[in-house]
């Protein structure tokens, strides 16, 4: 087996990146790329520390993400499964990354930079949904931001209704569960869960 070890040889077999590649890259939000953050519902945020990488899925109704400024991001922390795997690595990594996506749209939008938990009260307090306030905000300092190329979408023909799954041919979460821990009532869990999402929502 082949493998690349060092930097010369990946440059080697891949060449130097296109103009377009690089032109792309901003340090702060431009107005394009403001457009495509407030259109974008969702998103996975990557970040690491001592325990390793972590990767996680954002979203909210209207945007994922608050813009402050030209070079801010505000991130509300809303309810979860208090595991805390992306809060734990930032407060020991400040390295975060971001993925957003657009239904319908090919185009993605990278930003990378560090960042930093606030559980400021009044700041906390001025982004709550339905009522409720995030248990934290996550301030994202950019360092850069880019739009990706469109191929790695329009390859998996992700908006393509033709080829969305039926929730009965994939596992459930309980199916999952039971798997890993044969005592564990999959069927309970999966009938009380939509319940108990919509109720813990926010």
């Amino acid at each position: 087996m082949r493998l690349v070890t060092d930097i010369d040889t990946l440059e080697a077999v891949y060449g130097q990146p296109s103009e377009a590649a690089l032109i792309k890259v901003s340090d702060h939000i431009t107005k394009s790329y403001q457009n495509l953050i407030q259109a974008s519902p969702f998103m996975a945020m990557a970040t690491s520390g001592p325990d390793g990488l972590d990767c996680s899925p954002r979203g909210d109704p209207d945007q994922a993400v608050i813009i402050q400024d030209p070079k801010t991001l505000l991130l509300p922390d809303r309810k979860g499964n208090n595991r805390m795997d992306s809060l734990r690595n930032i407060v020991r990594n400040p390295e975060i990354a971001l993925l957003f996506l657009i239904p319908g749209s090919n185009t993605t939008l990278r930003v990378n930079g560090t960042a930093v938990i606030s559980i400021d009260p009044g700041l906390i307090s001025q982004h709550a949904t339905h009522g409720k306030a995030p248990r934290s905000i996550i301030i994202l300092s950019i360092r850069d931001i880019y739009f990706q190329c469109a191929r790695a979408v329009m390859r998996a023909d992700l908006w393509n209704p033709d080829r969305f799954r039926l929730p009965s041919d994939l596992p459930t979460p309980g199916d999952i569960m039971q798997e890993l821990k044969e005592d564990f009532d999959g069927t309970y869990y999966d009938k009380e869960w939509p319940n108990r999402a919509q109720e813990s929502m926010w």
